[in-house]
């Protein structure tokens, strides 16, 4: 995503960003026609290349359209229309698989993506700064390497463990590789990721809290629906609907959020907004097997929300305003970047601990069942599934509720781990806020001429997070 936000700058961010959402409305189509589990794969890795170019240059047009005293309340909106089309996605995408079929998920992206394109070719305005002479391929590809070996040996460890040859040769070159990129990135003219922009203190400050905190937010947030489908047993379409109160609660406090920086500086908005989601999911440690939504589930959404909403546009607003706005298009790279491969290693991370809970909790639960040799050899062999285990049909059901018992308590205890992990995280990246977060100039804002000008970027912007 940092070199697309590069393309965007020097090739022009509609540009790219309208090439982006055609190989995103492609891949989409060729998902839907997939035949096999490896065509689907394809398709679904060119999505992730259309979408690298896209999401970066929807927040640098934005972060172009308006000046630093707008653009806090413009990105607000921006945050707030984009949850809720997030919010839809779930709920819809589960209601077309278990009525229509999962191929109708990719192929609703088509449409979006004419629509998408319509808006931008009639209401977005060109711009790019042609400051670099070239793209970093290089830095790109050892950038992916890097990443890619390191993820892939967290995965991998949840089955083999890390004293594996083949784990412990991917985490090392993973580390090898990204140190190459960060030394090749310190000698060239036009790097991908220019490392002078760190010395800001508080782009430096912003992009770890971004790091912490949207680790825990795609670490944790995954083992819900498995929880609320494989555990709780709700439907595809109810689990979806979960976590509406907090993309609701996103979406209309975002603009007000947005505004908080300029009113009160990033300080305030940034250390209290993590420590409310902290809260959110050390609540989630309260729900057990069973019970009632608005009791279980509910409240620790709604703090969820509100302490993401007070946290994400003032984020992305002091993330753009902490650098030139020539360098809209790296800036908004680098912190799509980081949030998402923070979610991609706290998921792995976090994956090797819940497997590790479960399969030690099963094992303890299950000592004193006297299981034939047979049962218990399938049940460990499965336990990569967590609580979606196939039971054998040869037991009686008395044993079949034991071992069914056994496997919900052994996730929620895995979950209960990954859920003060994340409050951990969350709350580590509020203390960042406090120590390396400084406090910015306000400026006085002008809330009656943005809108009109915003109100297109915004929806473009929307509609194209909602393809995800």
């Amino acid at each position: 995503m940092v070199c697309r936000g590069s393309l965007g700058d020097h090739y022009g961010r509609r540009r790219v960003f309208w090439i982006g959402v055609w190989i995103f409305a492609v891949a989409s189509g060729l998902c839907g026609f997939a035949g096999n589990i490896r065509q689907l794969i394809a398709a679904r890795a060119l999505q992730g290349f259309g979408a690298a170019l896209l999401v970066p240059g929807s927040l640098a047009i934005i972060s172009n359209s308006f000046s630093e005293q707008e653009r806090g309340s413009a990105i607000g909106v921006w945050s707030g229309l984009s949850a809720i089309t997030t919010g839809i996605g779930p709920v819809l995408g589960g209601w077309l698989i278990e009525h229509v079929s999962w191929r109708a998920v990719f192929f609703i992206n088509l449409p979006l993506a004419l629509v998408v394109v319509l808006i931008s070719l009639r209401h977005v305005a060109e711009n790019s700064d042609r400051e670099t002479t070239h793209v970093d391929w290089l830095g790109a590809i050892l950038a992916a390497l890097g990443l890619g070996a390191l993820v892939y040996g967290l995965i991998e460890s949840s089955q083999v463990g890390f004293k594996d040859r083949s784990v412990i040769m991917a985490l090392a070159a993973g580390v090898v590789v990204l140190l190459l990129f960060l030394f090749v990135e310190s000698r060239l003219s036009s790097p991908m990721l220019p490392l002078t922009l760190f010395r800001s203190r508080t782009f430096a400050g912003t992009n770890l809290l971004t790091f912490l905190l949207y680790a825990a937010l795609g670490g944790t947030l995954f083992f819900l629906p498995l929880n609320l489908i494989q555990v709780q047993h709700y439907s595809p379409t109810a689990a979806g609907a979960v976590l509406l109160p907090f993309i609701l609660i996103v979406s209309f406090l975002s603009r007000w959020s947005g505004g908080l920086v300029a009113r009160h500086g990033p300080k305030l908005p940034l250390v209290v907004g993590p420590l409310i989601t902290a809260v959110g999911y050390l609540l989630f440690l309260l729900p057990g097997i069973g019970g009632n939504y608005w009791t279980n589930f509910f409240p620790p959404v709604v703090v969820l929300g509100l302490g993401m909403a007070i946290t994400v546009a003032p984020l992305t607003t002091t993330v753009m305003n902490s650098i030139a706005q020539n360098r809209a298009g790296i800036a908004s790279g680098v912190n799509n970047a980081v949030a998402r491969t923070a979610s991609l290693i706290a998921l792995a991370v976090l994956g090797v601990v819940m497997l590790h809970v479960f399969r030690t909790g099963l094992d303890h639960r299950l000592s004193t069942a006297n299981l034939p040799a047979s049962v218990a050899q399938s049940l460990q062999s499965q336990s990569i599934r967590l609580a979606a285990i196939d039971i054998p049909e040869n037991v009686n059901p008395e044993t079949h509720r034991l071992i069914r018992h056994a496997v919900d308590e052994s996730f929620m205890s895995g979950f209960r781990w990954v859920m003060v992990i994340g409050a951990a995280i969350a709350a580590a990246s509020a203390v960042n806020a406090l120590f390396r977060i400084g406090a910015m100039r306000r400026v006085p804002t002008d809330t009656k001429s943005w809108w009109f000008g915003a109100r297109y970027a915004c929806c473009l912007s929307d509609i194209t997070l909602f393809l995800f």
